[in-house]
């Protein structure tokens, strides 16, 4: 338990008895104090060190008293020193073996920690890939829907009176329906391999088919020049002008909308404003909470209003930053 003290009482009862076995012969042989010094060359620490010139000094001690001569004195203390460093190589080989028995339990639990946050990490990331699918689909299938209800509509009414024009709005909407199953299948392709395109040709192809399906006056003030974005920014702006458009038909029955994109130095701006009706009350469903989460993630902000002007005007306004937005494709 104590190296120090029990190398201090070997050399004391050792060191007795080895001196009792050179003034008695017939009792024992000088070998005897051999297994002591192979003990404590393997208690052997630092602290210990002074040791070693004891052991190798005792018979010297007792050379003259004893009248040993030379030759026995220096085989004696060669031996004890031969035997402390014999045990020294035994705690060396035991301490490296006691070490590698501690890696490779600590190896294991390691092992076994990260086979855990893999599982974790695993689960995390198909929870998280679920809620984006969802929003995904939430954004474009709603807005998709009603593009496709008010066409339905607008073709019921001339169902009677101008049957080829419903005709053609039919034609119309079965076009519009497979466009929005390649939209969709557009956006499990951008999920998986993120294309880098144009934004401002996103939303105004989005516009066109607004504009065709739903009747509803729309105009746009977009920048002249392209910006680089990653797909993230892109599709978050591309779901909260959907969100915006499904929201100012749906609840606010509008009729004229102005959609307005800038950028800025450091930071994009998005503005949709609507004639529809005034919002009483804010209230954050599915959509809304999407959205705003979706552009919080990338460190913008959302504030949606609902002026007292003349004509009153509902605006959804998200800012997203643009600093540290590495463009897709770039180190």
């Amino acid at each position: 338990m104590n190296k120090v003290w029990f190398c201090i009482l070997e050399l004391v009862l050792g060191g007795s008895y080895y001196v009792n076995s050179v003034i008695d012969p017939d009792l024992t042989s000088k070998a005897d104090y051999l297994l002591p010094s192979l003990t404590m060359g393997y208690l052997l620490t630092k602290q210990t060190l002074w040791i070693i010139p004891l052991l190798v000094s005792i018979p010297f001690s007792f050379q003259s008293y004893l009248r040993l001569p030379w030759e026995q004195t220096l085989s004696i203390g060669t031996d004890n020193l031969l035997f402390c460093f014999i045990g020294m190589w035994a705690s060396f080989v035991a301490n490296a073996y006691h070490q590698k028995n501690k890696l490779v339990a600590e190896v294991e639990q390691q092992n076994k920690l990260l086979t855990h946050y893999s599982a974790e990490i695993e689960k995390m990331t198909l929870l998280e890939e679920r809620n984006r699918m969802s929003k995904e689909l939430h954004d474009t299938l709603g807005h998709s829907f009603i593009s496709l209800i008010l066409s339905l509509d607008a073709s019921i009414s001339l169902m009677d009176s101008k049957p080829a024009e419903a005709k053609d709005r039919l034609i119309r909407i079965r076009t519009l329906a497979e466009t929005n199953l390649d939209e969709m299948r557009n956006i499990v392709h951008e999920m998986g391999e993120e294309e880098e395109s144009s934004l401002i040709r996103q939303v105004e192809s989005l516009a066109v088919r607004f504009r065709e399906h739903t009747g509803t006056a729309l105009t746009l003030s977009l920048p002249e020049t392209e910006r680089p974005l990653r797909f993230e920014v892109r599709q978050a702006v591309l779901r909260v002008i959907q969100e915006s458009f499904t929201n100012a038909l749906k609840h606010g029955k509008a009729s004229q909308l102005h959609l307005e994109l800038t950028y800025f130095e450091n930071h994009l701006q998005l503005s949709v404003r609507n004639n529809g009706i005034p919002i009483d009350s804010l209230n954050y469903g599915f959509g809304l909470t999407t959205m705003k989460h979706r552009v919080e993630r990338l460190g913008g902000s959302l504030l949606l209003s609902s002026g007292e002007e003349t004509p009153v005007m509902t605006e959804v306004r998200c800012e997203i930053p643009l600093k540290g937005v590495i463009p897709h494709g770039e180190d």
